[in-house]
């Protein structure tokens, strides 16, 4: 057994927006990886285009520094609940974590989910309680919270102790003190070096290389990316593919074509890699994620990565509607089910299925999120398909159905608490505690997953816009009974067509419109929501009869009101059990299961008599 003295492999966890990322980028600044006069980008390990755009991180990123002779890994993992198979997989590559908390808000939901995870492999931790300078900041108050939850969780006497570092990753500042002030980050790196563990093992025996992370290069084919556990690996030398899973067939035995370390931003190439480094190889056919590579002679696999089940499921379709094919490249069921399986090659959280239809599939994930960012992603890359409400994933047990249940903070004015409190009393929520600090409410509840969908926007609504929710897994328990709709109906186009202003401005009077004037519809697409609880059949694309008579009055102007514009998760959560969201580069549409009008109302019928 050996200890790598020079070596670091830690992972950053936290809630979402509680400031992983920044304080990433304050460490590549001031650790010598970049000239002072270097410019880079702010966030600069979210390198993918959806995570810039919504400002979250979706995909754990690997990365290192140096400081004082020491090689620091680091994996920087995603905040959302939805991503949090990301964070699961990872935390085997590393040896401690750094808990980030937000100075003002404590502890929140995925707080706790990750550092649960991080206390099921006994590992070390590091608290970090970030954005230490905002104006409602309360450092004591977030410190005990978090020691309150590391106690709820069961941490040991260790993790108990564990260091506690105060910081403001945008400025670059960490100080060990309340009251204190830094002036560099100097005291985090000096309190990762002292405290996390280095990487220990056997360096003599063979070679073991458990994989974590697939990449793609259109040059090299598949990369497989994991920590080196055991021995040590050269390029050339020959390498297996081995799984606890007996039923696969495994490739052939081939050999290393490189091997990367991971430096900043990128990746540099390596002739070999010991014990306890991160690494990423190339040349290897058919590898998946859970993998161990070893040498041929000796094909020892390491434990599966476990990962928690996914608990929403959503059912992705081949579009059969009058527009099918005119804006997507990819359109069949062919295309869409192997674009599928290659997403659930490299995101251990989701699960891809066969249904009793060729042309519809079953996706599950681990929430509404996760899957609205697969259903983005598909449509960037020019798939085209439709998808249908997302759904929990119930269970059967001995002691009867259960569901998933969610842990729920809201914070809220003051004003806002007996509004909230009513609409989630109607979906079953159960309140934990409740807390009135100047002025604002700060209310934790447990709900059925199930009872969120779309409850995001009435939040925002009835609080004015100045309530903050989030929520995270907890745990599967009884199933709680049938939800009331709480969705007034739609108004459904009866013609194929153009639509016309002065169609629209008959419709407006019957409800909300989604659709402006001069904008192509087909019979079942949904144009608006109405003002009554049953759906209303309307003809949006009927102009106004013209006659020789001239009237003596002006004819009057149409006024039409902004249609409403929904994102995409707003229409995943938007649409009922009978409707689909059709899905293509270009747009998306709202539209009812059956298309025609009387085949509808048919339906319908015999639904109310059943």
């Amino acid at each position: 057994m050996i200890k790598r003295q020079d070596l670091r492999n830690i992972a950053i966890i936290a809630h979402v927006d509680h400031g992983k990322t920044t304080l990433v980028d304050s460490m590549f600044r001031q650790s010598g990886l970049f000239r002072e006069n270097q410019q880079i980008s702010e966030r600069a390990m979210d390198s993918n285009d959806l995570e810039r755009e919504r400002g979250i991180t979706i995909l754990s990123k690997n990365t290192s520094i140096q400081w004082k002779g020491v090689r620091v890994n680091i994996v920087d993992t995603p905040g959302h609940a939805d991503f949090g198979g990301e964070v699961e997989r990872v935390l085997s590559m590393v040896n401690g974590a750094l808990v980030l908390v937000d100075a003002a808000e404590g502890p929140m939901p995925q707080t706790r989910f990750v550092v649960s995870r991080a206390l099921a492999l006994d590992m070390p931790l590091v608290i970090v309680v970030n954005k230490a300078d905002k104006p409602d900041a309360d450092c004591e108050m977030a410190l005990e919270e978090t020691q309150l939850m590391l106690m709820e969780l069961g941490a040991s006497d260790d993790q108990l102790d564990s260091p506690v570092v105060f910081a403001t990753g945008r400025d670059g500042h960490a100080w060990m003190e309340i009251g204190e002030k830094g002036e560099s980050l100097a005291p985090l790196f000096d309190t990762i070096v002292e405290h996390m563990p280095c990487p220990e093992g056997e360096d003599d025996k063979p070679v073991q290389v458990q994989v974590t992370t697939i990449d793609y290069n259109d040059y090299v084919g598949r990369i497989a990316v994991g920590r080196v556990h055991r021995g040590k690996l050269k390029v050339g030398d020959p390498i297996a593919l081995c799984s606890p899973d007996e039923s696969r067939t495994m490739p052939q035995p081939t050999k290393v074509t490189s091997i990367m370390m991971f430096e900043g931003l990128g990746r540099v190439n390596v002739e070999e890699a010991m014990m306890g480094d991160i690494v990423a190889i190339s040349g290897i056919d058919g590898v998946e994620i859970g993998d161990t590579l070893c040498q041929p002679e000796f094909m020892e696999p390491l434990p599966v990565i476990k990962v928690s089940e996914p608990t929403v499921m959503m059912t992705f379709l081949v579009n059969n509607g009058p527009f099918a094919g005119q804006d997507g490249e990819y359109v069949t069921s062919r295309h869409i089910w192997n674009r599928l399986m290659k997403e659930a090659q490299v995101d251990v959280a989701l699960r891809v299925m066969e249904t009793d239809r060729a042309d519809a599939f079953k996706v599950c994930g681990r929430g509404e999120l996760h899957l609205s960012i697969l259903v983005e992603t598909m449509r960037r890359e020019g798939y085209e398909f439709m998808v249908s409400k997302p759904d929990v994933i119930l269970r059967e047990t001995e002691s009867g159905k259960e569901e998933p249940i969610e842990r729920l903070h809201i914070d809220a004015p003051e004003e806002y608490i007996g509004t909230l409190m009513d609409k989630l009393n109607r979906r079953k929520a159960e309140m934990l505690d409740m807390k009135v600090v100047e002025g604002r409410a700060k209310l934790e509840f447990l709900i059925p997953s199930r009872s969120l969908f779309g409850f995001r926007g009435e939040m925002l609504t009835d609080t004015r816009g100045e309530g903050i929710m989030n929520s995270s897994f907890d745990h599967y328990g009884p199933y709680r009974g049938a939800m009331p709709n709480h969705r007034s109906g739609v108004l459904v186009a009866t013609q194929q067509g153009d639509s016309i202003a002065y169609s629209l401005n008959t419709a407006q009077k019957r409800g909300q419109l989604f659709i402006g004037p001069g904008e192509r519809v087909y019979c079942g697409m949904i144009v608006g929501l109405g003002s009554r609880g049953e759906d209303i059949a309307m003809n949006v694309c009927r102009g106004k009869k013209l006659t020789n008579t001239r009237a003596s009055a002006k004819d009057d102007n149409v006024i039409l009101a902004t249609p409403r514009r929904m994102s995409l998760e707003e229409a995943l959560l938007f649409i009922n059990d009978d409707e689909y969201l059709e899905v293509t580069p270009k747009e998306f549409r709202l539209r009812k299961r059956i298309l025609d009008t009387v085949q509808r109302q048919k339906a319908e019928s015999k639904k109310a008599k059943v």
